[in-house]
């Protein structure tokens, strides 16, 4: 009930024109980007965020939440319309969406997706919404170990549970946790990896990264894919919305069991990618007629979307309540609201609470809008991708020039964001994932100032990550030390060791469970 108040006090918070108004562009932007092939979310919303730097903060994330779920929303109608996925975890929905449009099915597929995203979403949310206070209040008994400890959690998670190579995973967020370490120390006050270069005091700066990581590199990649864009016209009429969900109930156990594994998988680092390909792995496997699959069915479409946008949507918990992304676009909001002076985290629900109830409420308002929006202007938004891209592409390049010059008015930061633009393109050519890459930009300062924090207080002692160690100087004595029990930050570092070498417990447990096999037939 206390959640429902609070909820309630979003709604009064969010229901001005400014916000309003705001959510309705953040929504048109976002499905522009995710229709675009090579934007999508996370592109979109590392490009716009420097347009949000005046707003004030709840005004600023309202609209890049907007941003991003619009594009959640427009990444299935070059999936289902063209074949092309507009985002990563949109190539499950081109499985069965597509057969369907070429089978003038476009529409029921269309509405079939987007019906599911918001289903997978809406249940994201109400995770979130009676989730993130008990997280949050959970997390003030935190100190500088136990905050070290969640984000060695984080990084090793990355690395255990990932789908992709390990050894690109440790390579990807090495290189991102070296370049926090440039610039000014904090600390002492001593310069690190500047070589001379006076621009380099002030770090990398974490937008300028990823605005070259997202944004110029998918510009190098569509350039050099040359897409021509060919697909099917759709027009969804009331007649086939309401036919599609008069058959919801059919498909129940598809979408309780996809936004089950999006959640799953949106708050651990397994990502949106993973969780479309299990939904609909999972869909397929408990079907009852398998060949069916890829040909063009309904529940192809169900499965896949309502389990990448749980997962989309999850993904900000870790976020909110304990100031861990759980994916790339949330370590980019992540990264905005530390410019606006925000730090997420449990005091985050304390300290701010129109700021992070106005969010929540944000996220159930604009996935209503979003979804009677992209009902009823699917083939305006479907006739952007008959501009040619040549058109289209100077036009991003321009505006992620402006914005990230505009984040510090430095022209260092133009050819810095080249850079990374390069860096990007060859990271993606190579299959070097940039998730950890930007996980690290974001969370690698504050690991750092947290372990310090840590041994500064044990005296140096690593022990202070299981146990709590304390330094007393006393007079008849001398120093004392004092080690204590510390089931919290014990259990958090223990739980992280065991999630980094998963792959290899998970593998010896499966061969003692062979070895055992024979033995018991």
């Amino acid at each position: 009930m206390e959640a429902f108040g609070l909820l309630l006090h979003g709604f009064t918070v969010l229901f001005t024109w400014k916000i309003l108004a705001l959510m309705l562009i953040g929504l048109v932007l976002g499905i522009f980007v995710g229709v675009l092939p090579g934007l999508g979310g996370p592109n979109g919303v590392a490009i716009l965020l420097p347009l949000t730097f005046t707003m004030d903060p709840t005004s600023a994330i309202v609209m890049l939440s907007c941003i991003y779920w619009g594009a959640l929303f427009g990444g299935a109608i070059t999936s289902i319309l063209f074949n092309i996925p507009g985002e990563a975890w949109s190539v499950a929905t081109t499985f069965d969406g597509y057969p369907m449009a070429q089978q003038g099915k476009a529409a029921e597929a269309l509405t079939a997706a987007f019906t599911s995203s918001f289903i997978g979403s809406l249940v994201a949310v109400l995770l979130i919404t009676f989730l993130a206070p008990a997280i949050s209040g959970f997390a003030l008994q935190f100190g500088p170990p136990e905050f070290f400890a969640v984000y060695l959690l984080t990084f090793c998670s990355f690395v255990g549970l990932g789908q992709e190579a390990k050894h690109k995973t440790i390579i990807s967020m090495a290189l991102g946790l070296l370049l926090t370490g440039v610039g000014l120390d904090t600390v002492s006050g001593q310069l690190r990896m500047t070589f001379g270069s006076t621009d380099l005091l002030r770090g990398i700066n974490f937008l300028v990264a990823v605005i070259g990581l997202f944004g110029i590199s998918e510009i190098l990649l569509t350039m050099e894919e040359r897409l021509a864009l060919r697909g099917h016209a759709a027009r969804i009429s009331l007649r086939t919305v309401f036919g599609v969900w008069k058959d919801l109930p059919k498909y129940w156990a598809t979408l309780l069991r996809s936004s089950v594994i999006g959640c799953w998988l949106g708050i651990t680092p397994g990502g949106a990618i993973a969780a479309s390909f299990m939904g609909y792995n999972l869909a397929k496997r408990f079907a009852k007629d398998k060949e069916t699959f890829g040909k063009g069915r309904i529940e192809g479409v169900f499965a896949p979307e309502t389990a990448a946008h749980a997962s989309g949507t999850s993904a900000l918990l870790p976020m909110l309540a304990l100031g861990i992304p759980g994916s790339g676009t949330a370590a980019i909001l992540l990264g905005g609201l530390m410019v606006w002076g925000l730090n997420p985290g449990p005091l985050l629900f304390v300290e701010h609470k129109d700021f992070v109830w106005g969010l929540i409420a944000s996220m159930y308002l604009g996935n209503v809008v979003g979804l009677v929006l992209v009902l009823t202007t699917v083939p305006i938004f479907a006739s952007i991708l008959r501009v040619p891209f040549a058109a289209i592409a100077p036009m991003i390049v321009v505006s992620c020039a402006i914005g990230a010059y505009a984040i510090q008015n430095a022209m260092f930061d133009i050819w810095l964001m080249l850079l990374f633009g390069v860096a990007g393109y060859v990271f993606k050519k190579v299959r070097i994932p940039l998730a950890p890459f930007t996980l690290a930009l974001v969370l690698g300062s504050r690991a750092e100032d947290a372990f310090r924090l840590s041994m500064i207080g044990s005296g140096g002692d690593l022990r202070a990550f299981w146990f709590r160690v304390t330094n007393e100087t006393v007079a008849a004595t001398g120093q004392v030390q004092t080690v204590l029990s510390n089931k919290l930050v014990g259990s958090i570092t223990t739980l992280a060791i065991v999630l980094l070498f998963w792959p290899l417990i998970d593998r010896a447990v499966n061969w003692i469970r062979t070895r055992r096999a024979p033995a018991t037939a």
